[in-house]
């Protein structure tokens, strides 16, 4: 055996993978999924949201705050870290894979391959390290839940959805673990992932979104965003105009370390993108509120040209640790911006061919980021607005998707083996779904009381 770590030399048979797989029942059976949902870990709400934005631009924190009483769902898609304090120490196969970390519903959308396909995958990754491919199981099926809820779809709709993306993820985890590896490595998450996930009530969805996808481009973005400003130098150059506080000017030498940064993650793209991206000149940099977890850390967009009038729009997002660093040790990692690139990387059967990281110095210490085209054909189906019959479509396709993500870094054999047909593991993680789910709604009533008695400073998003 090579320094590698790779045996090319000894076969292994699918059967004697899945026996290893199988094994693992004896001291963990899938019914254990079924649990409590607090765990013997987990801070104080109210704790674990100051601690959380200790780190944050202090300004941007009561923004945060507003995003998260918006609803229970949106408080639990700010909360991967208090989840993973509860999941800690539960009921595991002991399985690692490169997992999301925070494979909330929403997170799955769609996005343009290099060649112009809409595909539909996880798209964020800030979360992910090495860990239990059962955490993000368990995450996928309560947010669910809490979508379902804020659609105004019954109980047993809600545990249906949560149901059926558990059961989605084992039939597909089955399914690639007897395909070839070759043709399960390379298959595209495309329209046609929805007729192998049992999904068609969904089809319809998923071609509105396509559709609109493929007008969220850079182009979009300038004729949206900017204007051309020539007083200055006499030369036109398209600027960004401001829309506080969503999207605010920066001062000239915050732009100028922005470019730096952007100079120096070329070296991090993949095959000839630091040929590609020679080629643009940028124009503008400003400053640019997204997401909910990610609100209150640095995010810039740079406005780049090209040929005739052609434009690029990237994005850079600090990184900060995962959420789950402190529940899942691993190797410190010299990158927080390379961790999540190489994560997405991993797990996406097509990744932005600009994504990449680097450092930007605002202060004494540089920070890192990554780096990403921030329009390339993106879009999304928005779970919270699903009814009940297109909800359980949308769990199976995200647990296919799910399954096929861990599958890139844990043999899908094992996996398959462990799970071995079983359907109760489906109802035991549909059972804890609907328990952290209520659990949920008790944090974000905590969170929302908090804030009345004026122990939270809150702001209502205006986006």
């Amino acid at each position: 055996m090579s320094d590698s770590g790779i045996d090319l030399r000894a076969h292994v048979t699918e059967a004697e993978v899945r026996a290893r797989g199988r094994a693992l029942r004896e001291t963990t059976p899938v019914t254990a999924r079924d649990r409590a949902a607090l765990g013997a870990d987990r801070p104080d709400v109210l704790d674990f949201l100051r601690a959380a934005h200790a780190n944050r631009l202090p300004q941007l924190v009561p923004l945060r705050i507003g995003r998260m009483m918006s609803s229970p769902f949106t408080f639990y898609r700010g909360a991967a870290g208090l989840m993973a304090a509860d999941l800690h120490g539960g009921p595991v196969s002991g399985l690692t894979a490169q997992i999301c970390g925070d494979a909330h519903a929403a997170n799955f959308g769609l996005f343009g391959t290099a060649q112009g396909d809409i595909i539909m995958d996880i798209n964020d990754f800030d979360e992910s390290v090495p860990g239990p491919w059962e955490w993000d199981v368990d995450r996928l099926a309560a947010s669910l839940v809490l979508a379902g809820r804020e659609s105004g779809v019954d109980a047993d709709g809600c545990r249906h959805a949560a149901h059926e993306a558990a059961r989605a993820y084992r039939l597909e985890t089955d399914q690639l673990s007897r395909m070839p590896f070759l043709a399960a490595w390379t298959a595209l998450p495309d329209e046609s992932v929805i007729g192998t996930a049992k999904a068609d009530d969904l089809l319809d969805n998923f071609k509105k979104a396509a559709k609109k996808a493929r007008k969220n481009t850079s182009a979009k973005v300038v004729a949206k965003w900017t204007h051309i400003d020539d007083h200055e130098t006499g030369i036109r150059k398209h600027r960004f105009v401001s829309d506080p506080p969503v999207l605010t000017a920066v001062p000239d030498e915050i732009a100028e370390a922005v470019i730096d940064g952007l100079e120096g993650y070329a070296s991090t793209l993949r095959d000839s993108g630091a040929h590609l991206l020679a080629r643009f000149a940028v124009s503008d940099i400003a400053f640019r509120i997204v997401g909910t977890g990610s609100v209150g850390l640095h995010s810039y967009v740079a406005l780049l040209h090209g040929n005739d009038g052609e434009a690029l729009v990237l994005q850079l997002k600090q990184s900060i640790p995962s959420a789950l660093a402190p529940y899942l040790p691993a190797p410190p990692v010299a990158h927080e911006g390379e961790r999540i690139v190489r994560a997405a990387r991993l797990s996406q059967a097509h990744s932005d061919i600009l994504l990449g990281w680097t450092s930007v110095r605002l202060g004494s210490e540089p920070l890192p980021f990554i780096v990403r085209q921030f329009r390339n054909y993106k879009g999304s189906i928005d779970p919270a607005t699903l009814s009940a019959d297109d909800l359980d479509d949308y769990g199976r396709l995200a647990g296919a998707l799910l399954a096929r993500a861990h599958a890139r870094s844990l043999d899908p054999r094992l996996t398959a083996g462990y799970l071995d047909g079983d359907e109760r593991f489906e109802d035991a993680v549909a059972a804890f779904a609907v328990r952290y789910a209520d659990r949920t709604e008790q944090d974000h009533a905590r969170l929302v009381a908090a804030v009345e008695a004026g122990q939270l400073p809150a702001e209502l998003p205006l986006d």
